[in-house]
């Protein structure tokens, strides 16, 4: 794993590895990671609620003209659940699910500012975009494809299974996914230190993934305070 660390102020570095069966079927699978201490979450901002609405907006007439094959980022998740072992018909990739609402003009409605700003990020770089409470976390993360009884209750109101499917873990077991975060360690307005996990696609050079990390670090820092650093982690 090659790890490419940019740090702002002192924040514990919390190490994340990606498993050697996600490097095997993934070549070049790599993750953006922030790390957050002492932030505010509560209402979001007017400014972050009109980009979030305007976006989607904008979002929707293109959906109205383009066909899905457009998204290249989201084609490319598709296929890398294929290779995985997921349908991605049946189990889609964050991202495109959050378009497929807007598409049907079923807009996001505001949460908090970590969950809105999250949402803003996931839609702008068509990728899934895990937001997690990092007191809800034990040890280090690994990023791996889920086997047989990895599962958790998730945001979606259900027990999901992430047999075949990319899942990040910690000591306690599976807590995210490109598909859907579990329940255990959702960020709230009570959340002090925050993981934030941007699932890139394969072929997103490091340059590019270095530079979009950062410019959700910045925004996060702007809205919520608090100090933070990123790394890319990568095959």
């Amino acid at each position: 794993m090659l790890n490419y660390f940019q740090s702002f102020l002192e924040v514990k570095h919390l190490e994340t590895t990606i498993a050697d069966n996600l490097k095997e079927r993934i070549p070049h699978f790599k993750v953006g990671i922030i790390t957050y201490n002492d932030i505010e979450v509560g209402p979001s901002p007017q400014m972050l609620k009109g980009r979030l609405q305007l976006f989607q907006e904008s979002l929707y007439f293109d959906l109205q003209e383009k066909e899905w094959t457009d998204f290249n980022k989201i084609q490319e998740w598709r296929n890398v659940f294929k290779l995985t072992g997921t349908n991605p018909s049946r189990y889609r990739p964050s991202a495109e699910a959050l378009y497929r609402r807007i598409q049907k003009q079923n807009y996001l409605s505001p949460v908090h500012s970590a969950i809105d700003l999250n949402n803003f990020f996931s839609l702008l770089f068509e990728v899934p975009i895990g937001i997690y409470d990092r007191a809800k976390l034990k040890g280090d993360i690994t990023i791996k494809i889920g086997e047989h009884g990895d599962t958790y209750m998730g945001l979606n109101g259900r027990m999901n299974s992430m047999e075949h499917m990319i899942t990040s873990v910690d000591q306690e077991g599976p807590f995210g996914s490109p598909f859907v975060d579990s329940e255990r360690t959702k960020v709230t307005e009570e959340t002090k230190q925050a993981l934030q996990i941007i699932y890139f696609t394969p072929s997103t050079s490091i340059e590019e993934t270095d530079k979009q990390t950062k410019s959700l670090l910045d925004m996060f820092l702007q809205i919520h305070g608090g100090k933070g650093h990123y790394s890319i982690s990568t095959n």
